[in-house]
C-alpha cells in the first residue's frame, strides 16, 4: 500500500514490456527487492494483464498458488527473480542492468539499437541495512549502470518499529559516494512528483539512480498506516472497512470495475511494442547477420552447434596429454578451451583472479567506458558477486562464472542457495578446497564447506581430480540448463589418471570405476574418493594389492549427477553387496555415510586445520596411503 502510488506511475507511464510475453527480451526488468510486499506486484501484473487470474490472487499464499508470500521465479509470469531475503533483489538488478549493458555494448551498431532497456527496483530500508546491498551498489556505480533505476521506499519503519533506533545512514549521501544519481525528498504518494523524478532518472545515461521516496506504510489504512503493526500482519476486518470507506472504496471484495482494468491493460501497448522491436531485428539481420543469429543463439540459451564436438576432442586430447598440474590450473586450461568457443562467457572473481585462475588468454574486462568485455573484477564482494551473477543469468544471454576460495563460500552461501531455488545456470568455482592451501592455516582451509554445497538441492557439485575430470566437469556445468553447479578445485598439483575411453566418457555420469580389482574376480572392498584423495586412494589400492587383496576405486566427482543414473548404473559402480566401503575426502566425514554406511569406515575431517604445509598436513590428519590401508583392513576384519 505504501509503494502502490509509485507503481502506478512505473507501470503505466514507463515500464516496457509485454504481459503476452513475459520473456521479450527487450523488456524492461522489474524487481521488487523488498518481496515481503509481494501482494503489489501481483495486483499490478494482474491488472496489465498477464496471464494471473484473480483466483490466484484469492489464493495468496496458499499451497500450490501462483501467489506466493514472497514472489517467486517460475511461480508467476512476470516475476524476474525469487525475493525475500532482503537485498539480494537489489543485486540481481545489478546483474541486470550489468547484462543489459554489456549485450547493448557487444550488439548495437550504429542505428541498430536491438538492446535498449531499463532495470527498475523498488527497496526498503531492510534492503539497505544489509550489507549485500554495499557491495552491489558499490561496484554499480563503478560500472556507471546508467540505466538502473532505484526507488528507496524511506517509510522509516521495519518489523522492530521506528528504524531511527538502529538504522540512522545518510542514505543519499552514502549513494552519491558511490556514484549514484541521487532524488531527494520525493513525495511518493504525489504522482507528478514520482513522474518527474523518473523522467529526470532516465535522462542520465551514464550513472545509476537512487529515487528517495518519503512513503507512508500502510497507506490508506486510517487507524494503521504510518505504524509496523501493518507491515507483515493482516489489517483485520475492521480497519479493512475503515480503509475501503476512507478510500471511497464500495466495490465488493476481489472486484474490479471494467474501467479500472481497461485504465490498466497493457496487453496492447505491450504488443506494439514488441512488434516495433522485431521490425527493429529484422532491419539488423539484414545489415548484421552474423551478429542477429549469435545474438538470437544467446538468448535462446543455446551452445554453439560444434560445441559438444569440440568439447569430446579436447576432453580427448587432456587424456591423451596426461598432465599433472593444479585442477585450479586445470580449470584455467578449460577456460581457455571451451571460451574460444562461447562469446556469452560472462566470468569474474572476488579479488582472487590470479589466485582462481579465471582470467583466460580472451578475457576482456568489463568496465563503465567499454562494456563489451567478457570479465568482471567484482573485488572482495562475495556475496554480491553470486548474487550480481544470479541477476545476470536471470536477464539471459550470457553463461555467467564466479570465482573465490571455497571457504569464502559462506559468504555468498545464501546466493548460493538461490540460484538452486531459482534453477540458474550460473558456475560457482571454487578453488583452494581443502587443508591442502597450507600455511593459510584454518581461517581459509575448507572442512564443512563441501557438506554445505552437496545438501543445497538443485546444485550439482563437482570435485574433480586431474585435467581430465576437470574438463569433463566444466563442460557438464556450460550444458546444464536447469540449475547452477559448483566446481571444486585444488590448490596444489595432483597427478594424472590413467583411464581408457570407456572410463573418460563415464566420468559425465557423476561416478565411476576407476581401478578396479583386476583378474582375481570381485573386489573384496571399495575405496571411493574425490579430487585429490583419489590418487591417495589409488596408491593405497596398489599397496593392498602388494598384500593379496582385490580393491575397486571409485572416483566420485559428482554425486549429485552419480546419484541421478539409472539404477544398473548405480549397482554396477557401487554394487549393494559390496559392503566393505572405505570413503576418502579431505572434508567433513558425515556426508559420507551415505555411501558407506555405519560399518564402513571414513579417512576425513572432524576438526578444523592448522597452518603448516600441505605435506606435514596431510600426515597430521591422517591422509596417509598407510591410514587408508588400515581402514581398509579394518573394514574388512570387522566384516
Amino acid at each position: 500500500m505504501g509503494m502502490a502510488d509509485i507503481a502506478e506511475v512505473l507501470w503505466n507511464d514507463f515500464l516496457k514490456h509485454n504481459p503476452a510475453n513475459p520473456a521479450w527480451p527487450d523488456r524492461d526488468r522489474f524487481v521488487l527487492s523488498n518481496g515481503h510486499g509481494s501482494m503489489l506486484i501481483y495486483s499490478l501484473l494482474h491488472l496489465s494483464g498477464y496471464d494471473l487470474p484473480i483466483e490466484e490472487l484469492k489464493n495468496f499464499r496458499q499451497l500450490h498458488s501462483r501467489t506466493p508470500g514472497h514472489p517467486e521465479y517460475g511461480y508467476t509470469p512476470g516475476i524476474e527473480t525469487t525475493t525475500g531475503p532482503l537485498g539480494q533483489g537489489l543485486a540481481n538488478a545489478v546483474g541486470m542492468a550489468i547484462a543489459e549493458k554489456t549485450l547493448a555494448a557487444q550488439f548495437n551498431r550504429p542505428g541498430h539499437t536491438v538492446v535498449d532497456h531499463h532495470t527498475y527496483v523498488f527497496l526498503g530500508d531492510g534492503c539497505l541495512m544489509e550489507g549485500v546491498s554495499h557491495e552491489s551498489c558499490s561496484l554499480a556505480g563503478t560500472l556507471g549502470l546508467g540505466k538502473l533505476i532505484a526507488f528507496y521506499d524511506d517509510n522509516g519503519i521495519s518489523i522492530d518499529g521506528e528504524v531511527e533506533g538502529w538504522f540512522t545512514d545518510d542514505t543519499p549521501g552514502r549513494f552519491r559516494a558511490y556514484g549514484w544519481q541521487v532524488l531527494e525528498a520525493v513525495d511518493g504518494h504525489e504522482p507528478a512528483a514520482v513522474r518527474a523524478a523518473i523522467e529526470e532518472a532516465r535522462g542520465d545515461t551514464t550513472r545509476p539512480t537512487l529515487i528517495c521516496c518519503r512513503t507512508v506504510i500502510g497507506q490508506g489504512a486510517p487507524n494503521k498506516a504510518g505504524s509496523e503493526s501493518c507491515h507483515g500482519a493482516p489489517l483485520g476486518a475492521d480497519e479493512v472497512a475503515a480503509t475501503r470507506e476512507a478510500l471511497g472504496w464500495t466495490h465488493p471484495a476481489f472486484e474490479v470495475p471494467a474501467d479500472v482494468y481497461d485504465g490498466w491493460d497493457a496487453r496492447a501497448a505491450g504488443a506494439e511494442r514488441e512488434a516495433a522491436w522485431d521490425s527493429t531485428m529484422a532491419a539488423y539481420a539484414q545489415a548484421h547477420p552474423g551478429l542477429a543469429a549469435e545474438l538470437s543463439r544467446r538468448l535462446a540459451c543455446e551452445l554453439p552447434e560444434s560445441f559438444g564436438e569440440r568439447a569430446d576432442a579436447y576432453i580427448a586430447e587432456c587424456q591423451a596429454a596426461g598432465a599433472s598440474v593444479a585442477t585450479r590450473k586445470a580449470s584455467q586450461q578449460s577456460l581457455n578451451a571451451y571460451g574460444a568457443l562461447l562469446p556469452e562467457f560472462l566470468g569474474g572473481s572476488a579479488d582472487l583472479a590470479g589466485s582462481n585462475l579465471t582470467l583466460w588468454d580472451g578475457s576482456k574486462p568489463v568496465t563503465a567506458e567499454d562494456a563489451a568485455g567478457n570479465y568482471l573484477y567484482y573485488g572482495v564482494r562475495e556475496f554480491a558477486m553470486t548474487a550480481i551473477a544470479n541477476g545476470i543469468a536471470l536477464h539471459g544471454g550470457f553463461i555467467p562464472y564466479t570465482a573465490t576460495f571455497l571457504i569464502f563460500m559462506e559468504y555468498a552461501r545464501n546466493a548460493v542457495r538461490m540460484a538452486a531455488l531459482m534453477g540458474q545456470p550460473q558456475i560457482l568455482v571454487y578453488t583452494h578446497d581443502s587443508i591442502g592451501l597450507g600455511e593459510d592455516g584454518p581461517t581459509h582451509q575448507p572442512v564443512e564447506q563441501l557438506t554445505a554445497l552437496r545438501a543445497t538441492p538443485g546444485l550439482n557439485t563437482w570435485r574433480p581430480c586431474d585435467t581430465v575430470e576437470t574438463a569433463v566437469a566444466w563442460r557438464a556445468a556450460l550444458e546444464r540448463r536447469d540449475g547452477p553447479s559448483a566446481l571444486v578445485f585444488s590448490r596444489q598439483g595432483l597427478p594424472h589418471q590413467a583411464r581408457d575411453e570407456r572410463q573418460v566418457a563415464a566420468i559425465a555420469r557423476g561416478g565411476y570405476v576407476l581401478r578396479d580389482a583386476g583378474s582375481e574376480g570381485a573386489p573384496e572392498a571399495v575405496i571411493i574418493a574425490t579430487g585429490s584423495e583419489v590418487a591417495l586412494a589409488m596408491a593405497a589400492a596398489e599397496r593392498l594389492e602388494e598384500q593379496g587383496r582385490t580393491v575397486r576405486v571409485v572416483s566420485l566427482p559428482c554425486a549429485e549427477v552419480f546419484e541421478q543414473q539409472d539404477a544398473a548404473y548405480r549397482e554396477a559402480v557401487l554394487p549393494s553387496d559390496l559392503l566393505a566401503r572405505v570413503a576418502v575426502e579431505a572434508g567433513h566425514r558425515d556426508w559420507w555415510y551415505k555411501y558407506v554406511g555405519l560399518d564402513g569406515r571414513i579417512v576425513a575431517m572432524d576438526s578444523f586445520g592448522e597452518s603448516a604445509p600441505a605435506a606435514a598436513l596431510f600426515e597430521e590428519f591422517g591422509f596417509t596411503v598407510d591410514n587408508v590401508v588400515a581402514a581398509v583392513d579394518e573394514v574388512l576384519q570387522a566384516l
